[in-house]
Order: structure tokens, then sequence, then C-alpha cells
């Protein structure tokens, strides 16, 4: 009923730049929060940036000050801008929604991406 579709992943080098996107469709009557996740090869999926439905942000300490999370509720988007890239931000990148699909819903459900590749080479 919810689709999410990720974009922007892709290689670049130590220093590098990239913005990733998540556009949601479907039966979406609220978005709640949203939020950007990662794993690496071997290692757990870990939370990269959230944003609440009222802008409010986290951001992991690995990435403060070089990631940046964004969301349109009218276009049901939201992205991340990530600069600085280093070798260890390289995994899979996840876009993460919570989403009302009517107002007889009592609370939010949760649906994931497909994921994105995001490679940094040193």
């Amino acid at each position: 009923q919810v689709q999410l579709v990720e974009s922007g992943g892709g290689s670049v080098e130590t220093g590098g730049s990239l913005r990733l996107s998540c556009a949601a469709s479907g039966s979406i009557f609220k978005l709640g929060n949203m939020a950007w996740w990662r794993q690496a090869p071997g290692k757990q999926r870990e939370l990269v940036a959230m944003i609440t439905d009222v802008k409010n942000t986290h951001y992991a300490e690995s990435v403060k000050g070089r990631f940046s999370i964004s969301r349109d509720d009218a276009k049901a988007t939201m992205e991340m801008d990530m600069t600085n890239l280093k070798p260890e931000d390289t995994a899979v990148y996840y876009c993460y929604v919570r989403v009302k699909v009517s107002s007889d819903q009592m609370g939010y459900s949760d649906h994931w991406g497909q994921g994105t590749q995001v490679t940094v080479s040193s």
C-alpha cells in the first residue's frame, strides 16, 4: 500500500558529496518520523539521521556536521545531503518512513525502502 523509492546513491571519492532521495507513494494519510539508516558489510544496521513530523532532526555522531536531512510533506519526499564523505560511510542506505494510511488508523506503520548503495573510495 505504501511504496518507498530511493535514489541518489553512487560511488565517490573521499571528500565528495551525494544527495539521497526517498519518495513515498500509495495510501498515505499522514507521514510521521522519517529517517535514513545504513548497513555496512558485516555490521548491524544503524540510524544515520532522523527528522520528525515537526522537522526536528537527529544525527548519528559520526555524521554530524556533514549530513543534512530534510523533508517535503507536500511531495512526500525526504532527502539527505551528504558532504565530506569518508570511506567509513560506505554502506547500503535505507529510507524509513512511519505512515498513517487513514484517519482511522490508531498508530503509524513502518515502511522501508529497498536500499541504495553508497561507496566512498580512499
